[in-house]
């Protein structure tokens, strides 16, 4: 007590306090009189008849709370057991703001302290918690009952508290540090987590070498949650995941799975230095904690993976879906200010995570990796079991680095948005001359306000000499500046942003981009640049700032693309272009532009792995196939059929690569029938992998009665809680009457969905994938009215967005449909006929 009061005010939320007491340090304890709940602040008030005096003492509080079925806060897992019988496990989920469900606690980052945890649970369960157990003894009043006591935490937020009860089974190893790794299974499924157990290994050494600094505690547990609504939990010491984002099956899982496993153990075992060790000051700096995660999750796959080609694929992952939702108006700048707690859900999004990330990997890239391992090194050690806010990296990295890191910082995290490069060359004798000049990147176009914000922008530049060297690097802290590049000669390119690393897009003169096109066919520019380029071109015509005819004819450039990233980045903006023309008539002519673009490297690639290849190939025959297949190629789908046939009767079961593309093939084009196989494979599905690959693709039925059967099974108990959103989401990006009808539904079932996810970022998900297809101006209005009627604060700004997007849709239509339908028509009519 620091200052003499009657009152303890405390988070709390769900919790009847039944007696409360105060006991100052050798003295009488003093009992609470009054119990305030302010519900809507998720606080309580404690009243006590007599003043307690400043000094140390202990506030013993007796409550009851509830094992809720949210998500959130302490919670109950459904699971079913080896034998189908159904169970529940207790599980928790703290960040932002649930510590208060679990027990009454000052529930702020700021506010840390040590935990002693004990549980009490029935003997025949495992008990699991942020420390290892150091003692185990029967429950007194019940022999059925254990007290599993564990050790003291260090010093710590209640975010990050963290403790499980259930049936599981474990495999462990130790890390060449000595630190015990275990990963928690379902029972019977140990064998699934032996691959995130061996990433667990690998990179608890790689971060310890990196940070300098040891990993503080003596154990760590990974652990597989049946009913999860993030990805996983940072939880000091006890991490937690979906089923999905910890279990590889060796037979069943596909590539795809196994990368994403490596990315988010990666992730959250960063998070045990970054955010745990040192945490952030409060909710507006937590965009240090997920973009640094986020981009070091890469780092580390790259170290344990080299042949995953990641940093490619971060381009197309994070950072250009980063630019995408900050070009809007309805965008937010990476440091936002939190007030209530329903506001924290809600900045979980990808401008924290992925423009965070895209930020430091361009301030890595800024710094020189040597001076930025410093740095970090000296925030790590000198905030250890502290907090601390954006500037503190900053300043420590400046320290590390000697430049100017915080004036150049603040203009990517202060300010939102993010700039557009002008830039034009002129041959001056041996020299090539290049005027820059810079402005906001608006997706409707051009910026309309009063001054225009301005960033100071690393720049790198690049020339056909050597791509992938940059021949000059500066600092554009200027609207316009000139550059002159030593001896390059007429026929050489020139290429802004090598590596596609600065968080910018760039607009060259029509002369550059010319003399950059050759540079796609020939392969000669490096596969992250030509993804770039194309990206950055795809998004000007997004903007109306070019045509997107334009973009057609550089698409068609690519056929000779081998990247599985440059493709799967093209494979993303061709989808965007379709469900655009899926409002209009001339909806099969750009499918045929798709059949036209993949064919080539379809046929190259064929149906079965060959001998020597890797990982990135099975990815891009993934891609490849449901693309054309979803497009209607007729080889394709007759393959698709005859797979699917054989993978259903058991004769020849589809490799775990090509089931989401197979599946995807032949329910696009299928009936009632098809469906019903679908769901009875569903039903039989014993990974919750596989049922998740068939719920994603469950949308692509085209029939309006599916749909609905789709929409209802959507809702029902065999789809869990976390995974209704992307059946709803997949009916709604899967046809034109998908959409309207996953949108109707949405609005039928309100009630229950938003019961259902409330205040989570579930909810403002659920949201996004089913309204941003539409592309009428009226329907903007109708959804703006819908949510105004029926409010969801925490997806709030996810709405703007949502509408915004379907407004900058219906121009894009209104301006480019006829040119785009007059060129896939010439387009016809110019190729050979076969």
């Amino acid at each position: 007590v620091r200052q003499a009061t009657n009152q303890i005010v405390m988070n709390c939320a769900d919790i009847d306090i039944i007696t409360a007491s105060y006991a100052p340090e050798g003295d009488e304890e003093i009992h609470a009189t009054g119990f305030n709940y302010q519900n809507e602040d998720e606080k309580v008030t404690l009243s006590f008849p007599s003043t307690l005096q400043t000094g140390t003492g202990t506030l013993k509080i007796d409550f009851v709370g509830e094992l809720n079925d949210k998500m959130k806060g302490f919670y109950r897992s459904k699971y079913t057991t080896p034998s189908g019988e159904v169970r529940y496990a207790a599980v928790t989920q703290f960040e932002a703001t649930d510590a208060r469900r679990a027990f009454p606690c000052w529930d702020e980052p700021a506010i840390k302290a040590t935990f002693d945890i004990s549980l009490v649970v029935p003997k025949d369960r495992v008990a699991l918690s942020n420390m290892n157990v150091i003692d185990r003894k029967p429950y007194p009043d019940d022999e059925n009952l254990v007290e599993v006591k564990f050790a003291r935490t260090p010093v710590m937020s209640t975010y990050l508290v963290a403790f499980v009860v259930g049936e599981y089974d474990f495999v462990e190893t130790r890390s060449k540090d000595g630190v015990c790794v275990r990963v928690y299974t379902p029972v019977g499924k140990a064998e699934q987590g032996k691959f995130a157990l061996e990433v667990a290994a690998k990179t608890l050494p790689f971060y310890k070498d990196y940070f300098n600094v040891p990993y503080p505690l003596p154990k760590i547990d990974l652990i597989a949650i049946a009913d999860f609504a993030a990805g996983a939990m940072e939880n000091w010491g006890l991490v937690t995941y979906r089923e999905t984002a910890l279990l590889i099956d060796p037979k069943n899982s596909c590539s795809s799975s196994r990368q994403w496993v490596a990315l988010v153990v990666g992730h959250e075992l960063a998070h045990q230095w970054f955010g745990n060790l040192v945490t952030m000051e409060w909710w507006t700096h937590l965009w240090l904690n997920e973009g640094f995660a986020s981009w070091i999750e890469y780092l580390c796959v790259d170290h344990c993976f080299p042949e995953y080609d990641i940093w490619t694929q971060f381009v197309s992952a994070d950072y250009t879906r980063a630019q995408e939702l900050d070009a809007l108006d309805n965008s937010h700048p990476i440091e936002v200010s939190v007030g209530h707690p329903s506001e924290v859900d809600e900045i979980f999004d990808a401008i924290s995570y992925s423009k965070g990330a895209s930020v430091i990997r361009m301030l890595h890239d800024y710094i020189g990796d040597k001076d930025f391992k410093k740095g970090m090194n000296m925030y790590l050690t000198k905030f250890q079991q502290k907090n601390a806010a954006t500037e503190d990296l900053w300043e420590s990295l400046e320290n590390a680095s000697g430049k100017p890191i915080a004036a150049v910082m603040n203009t990517w995290t202060k300010q939102m948005g993010f700039p557009l490069i002008y830039v034009e060359a002129e041959q001056v004798e041996d020299d090539r001359l290049l005027r820059l000049s810079q402005k906001k990147f608006c997706a409707g176009g051009s910026y309309v306000g009063e001054d225009c914000p301005q960033w100071m922008v690393p720049i790198t530049i690049s020339t056909s000499e050597d791509p992938n060297q940059a021949k000059l690097k500066i600092l554009m802290d200027k609207p316009e500046m000139n550059v002159v590049l030593k001896n390059v000669k007429p026929d050489q390119w020139v290429k802004l942003n090598l590596g596609t690393v600065g968080f910018y897009r760039t607009q060259y003169s029509s002369a550059m981009l010319e003399s950059l096109l050759p540079g796609i066919r020939d392969l000669s520019l490096p596969p992250v640049d030509r993804l770039g380029l194309q990206n950055d071109l795809f998004s000007l015509a997004r903007a109306g700032i070019i045509s997107t005819v334009e973009v057609l004819k550089v698409m068609e450039a690519f056929v000779n693309e081998p990247n599985y990233t440059v493709w799967s980045d093209l494979s993303c903006n061709l989808g965007i272009l379709s469900t655009l023309l899926s409002h209009t008539d001339f909806y099969e002519e750009i499918q045929e532009f798709v059949k036209d673009v993949f064919s080539p490297i379809g046929e190259r690639l064929g149906w079965d792995p060959k001998p020597g290849e890797g990982h990135l190939d099975a990815l891009l025959r993934g891609l490849v196939l449901g693309k054309l297949g979803k497009a209607g190629h007729k080889a394709t789908l007759e393959e698709a059929r005859r797979r699917f046939k054989d993978h259903v009767e058991g004769k020849q079961i589809l490799s775990a690569d090509l089931r989401s593309p197979v599946y995807l093939t032949v329910l696009k084009h299928g009936d009632g029938t098809t469906l019903d196989i679908m769901l009875k494979l569903h039903k039989q599905a014993d990974m919750q992998e596989e049922k998740n690959r068939i719920e994603r693709v469950l949308g692509a039925t085209l029939l309006p009665d599916l749909i609905q059967k789709v929409l209802t099974f959507a809702l029902s108990e065999e789809v869990r809680p976390q995974d209704t959103v992307s059946v709803i989401g997949g009916v709604a990006g899967g046809s034109k009457h998908g959409r309207k009808a996953a949108w109707k539904f949405i609005k039928d079932n309100w009630e229950e969905l938003y019961n259902r996810y409330q205040g989570g970022f579930l909810i403002s998900r659920l949201i996004k994938l089913s309204v941003e297809g539409f592309a009428v101006d009226k329907m903007a209005g109708e959804v703006k009215a819908f949510f105004e009627s029926h409010p969801a604060p925490s997806a709030e700004r996810t709405i703007q967005q949502c509408c915004e997007n379907i407004l900058l849709n219906a121009a894009w239509l209104k301006r480019d449909a006829e040119s785009i339908h007059q060129y896939l028509l010439q387009r016809k009519a110019s190729l050979p006929t076969v």
